[in-house]
This record gives structure tokens, sequence and C-alpha cells, in this order.
């Protein structure tokens, strides 16, 4: 069974710091690219940030560049993201997605809540 759950979310002030936590289970998940997205509410889902089955390349949006890193650990099945420098405007609902191109499939996790007080 594939399971995508995040996990690390909640409530911080604007200035502070959340690592989020994705892990991933019932698939080949070292050969999945790995990426998180957000929705606020009103909003669409956005990219924020893109890592490789590898880890050689990431990608961020512009406007998390520079305050949020994300990062993998294929021992662990986990891909994490970083975010410093937290405002209010990142506040929403982060969701991990797993996709494999050479297996034409992808996976989407349940989502955290993330919110930051002005």
């Amino acid at each position: 069974q594939v399971q995508v759950v995040e996990s690390g979310g909640g409530l911080v002030h604007s200035g502070g710091s959340l690592r989020l936590s994705c892990a991933g289970s019932g698939f080949s998940f070292s050969t999945y690219a790995m990426r998180w997205y957000r929705q606020a509410p009103g909003k669409e889902r956005e990219l924020v940030a893109h890592e490789t089955s590898a880890g050689g390349s990431r990608n961020y949006a512009d406007s998390v560049k520079g305050r949020f890193t994300i990062s993998r650990d294929n021992s662990k099945n986990t891909v994490y993201l970083q975010m410093n420098s937290l405002k209010p405007e990142d506040t929403a609902v982060y969701y991990c997605y797993a996709r494999s191109d050479f297996y034409g499939f992808d996976h989407w996790g349940q989502g955290t809540q993330v919110t930051v007080s002005s």
C-alpha cells in the first residue's frame, strides 16, 4: 500500500522556522523525484520546491528562495522542507508529492497545515 505522510506543520511566529517531513512507503522512494507544494485559502496549489531522485538538482519558487531548503534521506524514505524566516504569506497547507517519470506514477500526501502569525 502506497503512503505519503507529511508531518511537522504547526503555528509559528513571523521570522520563525519549521521543518516539514514527508515519509514515503509502498513504492521505490529513491527512484522518485520529490516535491513540496502549498495551497493557501482561495489560491491555486503552487510548487514550492523540487528535488530529483538522486538529489543532485533542486529548484525553488522565487518566493521561497534563500529561505526554504528541500533535502532527502533515501535511507529513511523521507524528504524534508526546512523553512526559515517564515512570513505570514507562507501560511498554507503543504503537500508532499512523489513522481516517477520512469514508472509513470505519482503520489500525493494528505497535507500539513502551516500557519505563520504576524
